[in-house]
This record gives C-alpha cells, sequence and structure tokens, in this order.
C-alpha cells in the first residue's frame, strides 16, 4: 500500500525531532559550562554516521524529509563534539568554530562525491555499494549509542546526556522508521528499518537503565527521606505533648511566671495554718 503523503508527514515528523533532538543537550552543556558524561567519540560517530546515511536517503529517493534529517544530524553532531572539547579539553571558541566548519565542508564534500560516485554505480545496475552505506550508517550509530553503555556499565548510572534528548531522538528513530514500512511505502525497505529501528532499540534500553540506576535510587531517596521526616516530627510531637503533661500536672506553686510575692503569700498561709492547729 502506498500511501505517500503519511510517509512525508511521518518522515517530517521524524526530521523536526532529529532537528531538535540534540538542542536539549546543547543548552544543558551551555548552562552547566561541562560535558563530563558526554562521550566526544558518540558525538563523532554521530557526525560520521550522517554522511552515509544521507547519501542513502538520497539515492534511494526517500522523501525529502529523510535527506535533510542525515545533515541536521551531522551538523548538530559535530556542534555537541566541539562543545566537549571546549568545555572538556578548555578549546577556544574561536578553534571550536574553526574545526566544526572545517570538518562539515570536509563531510559535506565526502558525501556529495560518494551520491555521485553511488548514482554511476546503480546506473550500471551495481547495488552493493549503496547497501555498504546503509549498513556503515546503522553502524556508526549504533557504535555511538554503544558508546554511553561503556560509560553506563563502567559508573554505574546515566550521566551526562539528557533524557529530553534521548525522548525526543528516539521518537525521531520511532517516526522515521515508520515512514519506511510496507504500509507507508511502494517496497519495503529492510535497511531503511534497521537503520532506525537499532537506534530505537538501544536508546530504548539507554531510558531502562536510567530508569533502574537513575530513577530507581531516587525515588528511594525520596521516601527515606520522608519517613526519616515524618518519625522526627512524630517524636517532636511526642516530646511536646509528653511536656504539656508534666506542665499541667505541675502545682502552680511552680509554674515558671512564679513570682516573689506568691512565694510571700504561700509562706504567710503556710504561718496561719500552723497558729491555727
Amino acid at each position: 500500500m502506498d500511501v505517500p503523503i503519511a510517509a512525508n508527514v511521518l518522515g517530517t515528523l521524524g526530521a523536526i525531532c532529529w532537528s531538535v533532538q540534540l538542542i536539549p543537550q546543547i543548552i544543558i552543556n551551555y548552562r552547566r559550562h561541562h560535558t563530563t558524561g558526554l562521550q566526544p567519540s558518540m558525538m563523532l560517530l554521530w557526525a560520521s554516521a550522517g554522511v552515509p546515511l544521507g547519501v542513502y536517503n538520497i539515492v534511494e529517493e526517500f522523501n525529502i524529509a529523510l535527506r535533510i534529517q542525515a545533515q541536521i544530524l551531522t551538523f548538530l553532531s559535530l556542534l555537541t563534539w566541539s562543545q566537549c572539547y571546549h568545555y572538556g579539553k578548555g578549546w577556544k571558541v574561536s578553534k571550536c568554530a574553526v574545526i566544526l566548519i572545517g570538518m562539515c565542508v570536509l563531510m559535506g564534500g565526502i558525501e556529495a562525491g560518494l551520491i555521485f560516485a553511488l548514482r554511476a554505480a546503480i546506473d550500471r545496475h551495481i547495488k552493493w555499494p549503496t547497501t555498504f552505506m546503509a549498513i556503515l550508517a546503522a553502524i556508526f550509530l549504533a557504535l555511538g549509542v554503544l558508546r554511553h553503555y561503556w560509560d553506563i556499565f563502567t559508573h554505574r548510572t546515566v550521566r551526562g546526556i539528557s533524557f529530553i534528548f534521548v525522548g525526543i531522538d528516539a521518537a525521531g528513530d520511532l517516526f522515521s522508521l515508520i515512514s519506511v514500512l510496507l504500509v507507508f511505502q511502494a517496497d519495503l525497505n529492510i535497511l531503511g528499518m534497521a537503520i532506525y529501528g537499532t537506534e530505537l532499540a538501544l536508546w530504548t534500553g539507554v531510558f531502562i537503565c536510567g530508569g533502574y540506576f537513575n530513577l530507581v535510587p531516587y525515588i528511594q531517596t525520596r521516601l527515606s527521606n520522608r519517613r526519616q521526616r515524618l518519625e522526627t516530627e512524630r517524636q517532636s510531637g511526642s516530646l511536646h505533648d509528653a511536656g504539656s503533661i508534666a506542665l499541667r500536672e505541675m502545682p502552680s506553686s511552680t509554674s515558671v511566671f512564679r513570682t516573689p510575692s506568691s512565694g510571700l503569700v504561700e509562706r504567710t498561709t503556710a504561718t496561719q495554718e500552723d497558729e491555727d492547729s
């Protein structure tokens, strides 16, 4: 069943998600002024994945949204990568900007050259280079996320990465995956499904790790603090009640508001009682 409108809509949603996915991470890096836990190798692998992914999407004549998607991935990944070196290694902004522009030009040139080469190969009925581009993109994307898995395994926590970024990226993968499924495309594209499906599965795993290593301890800590606070309040209330009871049982003569005149009255009363007796 060919539904190009639905494919374009879903592809556009995926492109929008991929357009803004790294923006929350970039903003967090800027506000914190550090990128501890965020792996620069992951960002570089993602930027590299954008090249064969862009080649594959363009040569296979996917909808325009998916073609642009790969270019956005490369740029945002390189921008985040430059942040890692600016905040983590102390690189100057000017140095980061020059390297960022240079790498964008280099990767753009490589992608353009590969597009012409693969189209020439397709004209000669040679398909394996196109297939190789899809596989290479999937490998780079998977390795990028797996690099963060190693950090999770080492530190037993999900650190340095924005879960908003992870959620948006996973949503983009989901929309893109659906857009290349049989129900929305004339031909089922196994490799396209593999690219987006692999990354979606890996991000789902990061969510699960975040829930286990971050969310569960956080909830346990909050509950423990709440129990301790309630216990402290209960003990304070018990001591207050005990003090009130003791005060009520004390004679008025022992009141803290006792004055010298009250003591004189008590002694006079006692003397009179002795005389009467």
